[in-house]
């Protein structure tokens, strides 16, 4: 006979759950993304977008079709796969191998936009910068995120971003996209519950 689940006590605390950025909130960061890259870039010439995996690669994807939208070019977007370059690896779970996809034309001598969602310690862009020195040479390099949460543990900073967010080390945030989890979002986890 199974046992019924234990019931909760009154006094324990859920996490909190703060909605951050709703759907249509999301795509407004995206456009205003999108518009800060055609002034920052001079209408985003010689401009490649390389997503991050998991969900850099689509923002990366929408961020050249607002930009199409917007300016009537088309920018070249890729994959940059960083899974071999993270300083982690010894103490997480294997992790698949992604292809890295380089537009038709590479990146050589042009200015790469490499896009994330969450900018947090900064690891994560190391590895991409390393990653990037082994399949070309740009001409520059810069950063565009749909969250930067804070907590740098390196001197890296975004050139574009999408939403600050003021956060505690003990909280998550938690970026949804409809390509990857079937909806758009940015949630705020823990904290005290409200």
């Amino acid at each position: 006979m199974a046992c019924p689940p234990a019931a909760q006590s009154p006094t324990a605390r859920q996490p909190s759950v703060k909605v951050i950025l709703a759907s249509a909130d999301v795509q407004r960061v995206v456009d205003r993304i999108a518009h800060q890259i055609l002034e920052k870039t001079q209408g985003a010439a010689d401009t490649v977008l390389l997503g991050i995996p998991t969900r850099g690669a689509p923002l990366a994807k929408r961020l050249a079709a607002r930009i199409s939208t917007f300016e009537d070019m088309a920018v070249p977007v890729g994959v940059l796969d960083i899974t071999l370059y993270r300083d982690d690896l010894r103490r997480h779970a294997i992790r698949a191998v992604g292809p890295t996809q380089l537009p038709p034309g590479g990146i050589d001598g042009k200015r790469v936009i490499l896009v994330d969602d969450v900018l947090f310690s900064g690891r994560t862009v190391r590895a991409a910068l390393d990653a990037l020195n082994d399949v070309g040479r740009p001409a520059s390099v810069q950063l565009a995120v749909l969250v930067d949460r804070g907590h740098r543990e390196l001197p890296i900073r975004a050139d574009y971003v999408g939403k600050n967010i003021p956060t505690a080390l003990s909280e998550s945030v938690k970026v949804t996209l409809a390509e990857t989890d079937g909806v758009d979002g940015v949630k705020l986890y823990g904290g005290n519950p409200a």
